[in-house]
């Protein structure tokens, strides 16, 4: 190891909930652990969700504890807006690797998260953690319950005015700020990389970014959050609480024309989810959710998606063809009914697409002189998915969550356990 190369136990390549437990899993069995996430704030996708299926327990209320004690915890080093990359696995079965941080051009140490400097910056952009329904500062805090809270200059947009400089109470404004490269060595890796959400614009027949009352599942969600950007839940073209909402499933999902065809395993129960929460913020509401196949397939999920028609949730068993705009904002969707086997139209004022998850390429990129092998979908490959689901083909590597395909927030976890014990076994046999 050279003098300027940093030693960890453990790397753990993702800060979302999979990423946070198998960080924690180890520091609590007393191994040293570097959690490198690329994003402002640790959290993951989870940290955006409103509440989870299908307990309709609160996201934040489960996520924010962890998140503070992933921060926190003694054994545990958080880096965030960093990549690790160009890894190596040496012949002694150890790992080394480049940490990369970019600048946030904010000291750290010195930030408060006061958002002073937000208020003051005259530069106004969409913001990606409410999925562009907002605006958001190019100095930004990224959003209210985020761990680390330190607020960040987005320098793409920034105009140099020195407004956010001036505003700054703790002078932690900091332009000279440039990116820092550290050597890591690492006893083992675990990959969490986690998942995309499909993007729908390249379905073009539904209208997404033409119609402004077609949005997706993911920006229904932050209008149901307690965060949320508006009051209540709007509409975005002309402000309207909608009273006849559409959900269209499988979008991106199950689909080999757009060359996903696997399932996603969460649309059907996130949609009754939505579907239940918004019985409860717009009661005089109609929800229809068009459909292919319902797959209730978890503990619970069958008597949760029974609850949702309970509530008056309708189900359409018809898949939806085109999606057409009125003058006034209301939507028309033109649908093949499949138990009548009759093409049908409906109208109504705003339409949810429930979009899918996709494999993230980035773990395929981040090793040198072994390639992490990817299976057809591009999702981690499982050497051994039955007796050592975390394995990967290059041994001392494990994976955790949704990097090795799509499944909701409990095997998430679960599976983060388990990369977590077999990255632990992996330290003891090599000790």
């Amino acid at each position: 190891m050279t003098p300027d190369e940093v030693k960890y136990d453990v790397v753990v390549v993702g800060g979302g909930i999979a990423g946070q437990e198998a960080a924690l899993n180890l520091a609590n069995s007393d191994q040293q652990v570097l959690l490198v996430e690329k994003d402002l704030s640790i959290g993951g996708h989870m940290i955006h969700l409103s509440k989870v299926f299908p307990t309709l327990d609160c996201g934040a209320c489960i996520t924010t504890p962890k998140m503070s004690e992933t921060v926190r915890h003694p054994n545990i080093r958080v880096s965030t807006f960093s990549e690790f990359t160009e890894i190596e696995r040496l012949s002694d079965g150890t790992f080394t690797g480049l940490l990369t941080r970019h600048p946030k051009y904010v000291i750290e140490k010195d930030c408060t998260g006061c958002q002073d400097c937000e208020d003051a910056c005259p530069v106004v952009v969409k913001d990606q953690y409410q999925y562009g329904l907002v605006g958001r500062k190019a100095a930004y805090v990224p959003f209210s319950i985020s761990n680390p809270r330190v607020a960040a200059i987005d320098i793409e947009n920034c105009i140099l005015c020195g407004a956010c400089e001036r505003a700054c109470p703790a002078d932690a404004i900091d332009f000279t700020q440039k990116i820092e490269k550290t050597k890591v060595s690492a006893g083992t890796v675990i990959i969490a990389t986690g998942f995309n959400l499909f993007d729908p614009d390249v379905i073009e027949k539904y209208g997404l970014g033409k119609h402004r009352n077609v949005i997706t599942s993911m920006q229904m969600e932050r209008q149901l959050v307690p965060t949320r950007p508006y009051n209540n839940v709007l509409r975005p073209k002309d402000g309207k609480m909608p009273d006849n909402i559409a959900y269209v499933l499988c979008v991106g999902s199950r689909d080999q024309t757009l060359g996903n065809p696997i399932c996603s395993q969460v649309c059907c129960m996130y949609s009754a989810k939505q579907g239940q929460l918004l019985m409860g913020a717009l009661p005089m509401a109609d929800v229809t959710i068009y459909y292919l196949h319902i797959r209730a397939f978890g503990k619970g999920f069958e008597e949760f998606y029974q609850q949702s028609i309970g509530m008056g949730v309708e189900y359409v068993k018809g898949k939806v063809g085109t999606i057409d705009e009125k003058e006034n904002g209301d939507l028309v969707l033109r649908y093949e009914d499949i138990r009548e086997g009759s093409i049908k139209e409906a109208t109504h004022d705003l339409v949810v697409l429930s979009v899918g998850m996709l494999a993230n390429p980035e773990a395929g990129t981040l090793f040198m002189n072994n390639a992490l092998e990817l299976d057809e979908f591009g999702y981690i490959r499982q050497v051994d998915m039955l007796r050592n689901p975390a394995s990967t083909n290059i041994e001392g590597v494990f994976v955790a969550g949704t990097a090795s395909g799509p499944m909701d927030i409990p095997d998430s976890i679960a599976s983060s356990g388990a990369a977590a014990a077999e990255a632990l076994s992996y330290l003891k046999r090599k000790s």
